[in-house]
């Protein structure tokens, strides 16, 4: 049965009518034959769920069991084209790393590509573009995979750290989200894995990517964890796709990189900026300060969802070449532990952030927002967070 006859005269609810939601309801209006579509936002309690045959559930709606009556985007366009599919996820790095992907088999002969999911638009949106020649990069976050009961041919499994812990309360239940990925895989499949990733059972043919490299990417973007990002692709690209390995390596060093993944915004005052605002956890800001090669002050804090910061106060106790400025609440949290060091500031938001960065970065240094947290309660999101700090520097 194809993918799109099991809503055939049916009674369908969409449960959440954001971007994906509205998407949805066009997905069923222009390939589907459903009898009636109802659209829903409140609480799963108030669902009639008897009236329904099936309920496509947005994402990032709360749902802790697994009932067959819910489904996902990310399922129905699996259901369809999983053989198609190169899915990525990882706590960090899944969205550039989705990007450099395309941005190399864009090129490869033959084939059509398409860069969809997480960080692109609706999956369903591409639904009627997908033929026998297409390959789909689907980058592909937790909260896509958490109730998925079918995984890509191909599934990229980059990195696991403490990150959405408010979702799912427990570090287990975050990773079995992502193990979705693969769970469903067979042996014709293939699971491309980092080596700090947790032991995961599966029937794919399992190739560990080692996180010291053999090669120099020569990237544009900065940081060592991108040229080991980059590996996961040239052994896609070349493995899986046979494209010439030199080809390949050319199409990565040309790669530009993401908005607000230690993204040069330019200079004000002879301070240079770096905007990492998509940083939440805590490797990602050490990482950001590795990288940049005159970073000097950086700008940590958002929302609290209860990570571990053990890693990050340590760094700072070690580091005292570099400023930092803690804001907001889960900023003032780290703060009580290294507050009687002469390196570490507290205020209350971004703006006195900035500000005091100003004041207190030397002229040729860097300055870098890497918050090691959420955006959420004080921006819509980290695009949100990343603009306001670009327009806080008079860039």
């Amino acid at each position: 049965m194809k993918a799109t006859e099991r809503f055939d005269n049916k009674s369908v609810l969409i449960w959440g009518y954001g971007r994906e939601g509205q998407s949805t309801e066009h997905f069923l209006a222009e390939c589907c034959k459903p009898a009636k579509v109802e659209i829903f936002e409140g609480k799963r309690e108030e669902i009639r769920e008897d009236q329904y045959d099936l309920i496509i559930k947005s994402p990032g709606i709360v749902m802790d069991d697994d009932d067959p009556k819910y489904t996902s985007q990310t399922e129905i366009f699996l259901e369809a084209y999983a053989d198609r599919v190169i899915g990525i996820t990882g706590t960090k790095g899944k969205s550039t790393t989705a990007a450099m992907l395309y941005h190399v088999l864009s090129e490869c002969p033959g084939k059509k590509a398409i860069f969809l999911g997480n960080i692109g638009e609706p999956c369903l949106n591409h639904f009627t573009q997908v033929d026998e020649d297409t390959i789909i990069v689907f980058e592909m976050s937790c909260h896509q995979l958490a109730h998925t009961r079918v995984s890509p041919h191909i599934a990229v499994f980059l990195n696991l750290y403490e990150e959405h812990l408010d979702y799912y309360k427990t570090f287990d239940r975050y990773f079995a989200a992502k193990r979705h990925i693969t769970e469903y895989q067979t042996g014709t499949d293939h699971l491309y894995v980092g080596d700090q990733v947790p032991a995961i059972s599966t029937d794919a043919k399992t190739h560990v990517i080692k996180r010291e490299p053999e090669q120099d990417y020569h990237l544009k973007v900065l940081g060592s964890h991108n040229n080991y990002n980059a590996d996961f692709v040239f052994h896609i690209a070349t493995e899986q796709f046979g494209m010439d390995p030199e080809h390949v390596r050319k199409r990565l060093s040309s790669f530009e990189g993401l908005p607000h993944r230690l993204q040069f915004l330019g200079e004000h005052d002879g301070i240079l900026y770096y905007d990492d605002s998509i940083s939440t956890i805590p490797d990602a800001t050490i990482s950001a300060l590795q990288s940049v090669e005159k970073a000097y002050s950086v700008l940590v804090g958002g929302m609290d969802r209860g990570i571990n910061y053990d890693r990050l106060i340590g760094f700072v106790g070690k580091s005292p070449q570099y400023a930092f400025i803690f804001m907001y609440e889960s900023g003032k949290r780290i703060f009580e532990e290294v507050s009687d060091l002469p390196n570490c500031y507290c205020v209350e938001d971004l703006k006195e952030a900035v500000a005091l960065a100003g004041k207190i970065t030397p002229k040729g240094r860097a300055c870098i927002l890497s918050p090691a947290s959420a955006s959420y309660g004080y921006f819509k999101n980290f695009e949100e967070r990343g603009d306001a700090f670009r327009a806080l520097a008079g860039l």
